[in-house]
């Protein structure tokens, strides 16, 4: 894996530097380190990290808020560090949309696959979303130029192929997409 930018976030300063320095020796940039939730939020926004390792339990605003604000503003992979094990911190995590979840003592070994592990699961997230929100888009604009369509036949006495290429012509004439030419015929049949 090419290396990250990583945020890594921890109230214990010992912690953290040990954190950064097995980060380091696996080939990934630190680009700042955080103290509490504010600050991981801070500069999650500022330096756009590829992925953030972050203590559950910190001071001001602990790890589970920051990530909700982080993965509204400004998504990526986050792994949770943290010395509780409870149930329900464990599923609150999950819930954040964390992508994995170490408990300390934790190991060089354990965090470095688990880092990798975390970052790979969100491209493909992301890769996912953004096929999904295509396929929808796909499907509205099928949706439009089918009701164009069905308006351009009723009122014009065209032929399904007719109204299609009637579309299809408007929208290269005037370098739109079908969809926009769709939905215009629809909104001038609504005033009518």
């Amino acid at each position: 894996m090419d290396a990250l930018k990583i945020l890594v976030v921890d109230d214990e300063e010992a912690i953290r530097d040990l954190t950064c320095h097995w980060v380091k020796q696996a080939g990934h940039h630190i680009v700042a380190e955080a103290t509490n939730g504010i600050e991981a939020v801070e500069f999650a926004c500022a330096h756009h990290p590829d992925a953030i390792i972050m203590d559950i339990k910190m001071p001001e605003m602990g790890g589970i808020e920051a990530a909700n604000e982080i993965l509204e503003q400004h998504p990526c992979a986050i792994l949770f560090l943290t010395g509780y094990t409870e149930e329900e911190l464990v599923e609150q995590a999950g819930e954040t949309g964390a992508l994995a979840y170490l408990t300390k003592p934790f190991s060089r070994e354990a965090l470095t696959p688990a880092l990798e592990i975390a970052v790979r699961r969100f491209r493909q997230i992301q890769t996912q979303s953004k096929e999904i929100d295509r396929l929808k888009d796909t499907i509205e604009t099928r949706k439009l130029i089918e009701r164009a369509k069905g308006i351009l036949m009723d009122r014009h006495r065209m032929s399904e192929e007719e109204a299609f290429r009637r579309i299809h012509f408007q929208a290269r004439n005037q370098n739109r997409k079908m969809k926009e030419i769709a939905q215009s015929i629809i909104t001038a049949a609504d005033l009518l």
